[in-house]
């Protein structure tokens, strides 16, 4: 198909529902493997306050959902969901709730070379399988060698403040256009799709956009 259509998806490495949104759209694309979708994916911190060095995760669900109880009841459709999704979150292993600028800086580098989604999957799978620190310099070398990147050069440029001011104007940007929780799913610059949807309902979205292509190019 020569038609391409833009799908940007808002997101937040240390978000679970983004985690579990990206998962579901893949079953979908990988169920029309000819879908007519160019992913690029866009900066939003769930916690833009959070200290550079991030904090304790269990101070941090704790003081955000009013408690110990709170951050359980929170938690359980997320284990639900990633469950039915395939997903085996390992909460245990995390231990600290990072600050995720410099997460969104890689991704960025990322997109550059042309590996952006690679970069969103490892920093999901380290964050959410290995229970790593995706704050942390080292990490982010780590994750940036991993896809095939330059870890010296990243590491090098996290030292600076390159693209930092860039990825904290796109993230207000998206605030003032009216995002305010992710996943958000931008298709064709027009349709939002916000939340976790189940791969049905991608599946559904994708076929009335070739059906669309192909009555405007009849």
């Amino acid at each position: 198909m020569s038609h391409t259509v833009k799908l940007d998806i808002l997101s937040d490495p240390i978000c679970p529902w983004c985690y579990i949104g990206k998962t579901h759209l893949e079953k979908a694309l990988a169920a029309i493997p000819d879908h007519p979708f160019v992913i690029e994916w866009h900066p939003f911190q769930l916690n833009p306050d959070m200290p550079d060095a991030g904090m304790d995760r269990r101070e941090y669900l704790e003081t955000k959902f009013g408690g110990k109880e709170g951050a359980v009841r929170a938690y359980a459709p997320v284990v639900e969901h990633a469950h039915n999704a395939g997903l085996n979150i390992n909460f245990e292993a995390m231990s600290r709730t990072p600050n995720t600028l410099d997460a969104h800086r890689l991704i960025h580098w990322a997109g550059i070379e042309g590996k952006q989604t690679e970069a969103v999957d490892a920093l999901f799978r380290a964050y959410f399988v290995d229970g790593r620190d995706i704050g942390n310099h080292e990490v982010l070398g780590d994750i940036a060698d991993s896809i095939g990147m330059d870890a010296a050069v990243v590491q090098k440029l996290l030292k600076t403040d390159a693209d930092r001011e860039d990825i904290a104007k796109r993230d207000t940007h998206s605030r003032e256009m009216g995002v305010n929780s992710v996943p958000t799913f931008i298709v064709a610059n027009k349709h939002a799709v916000p939340g976790a949807q189940p791969p049905e309902l991608w599946e559904q979205v994708i076929r009335e956009i070739m059906s669309q292509l192909e009555t405007t190019s009849a």
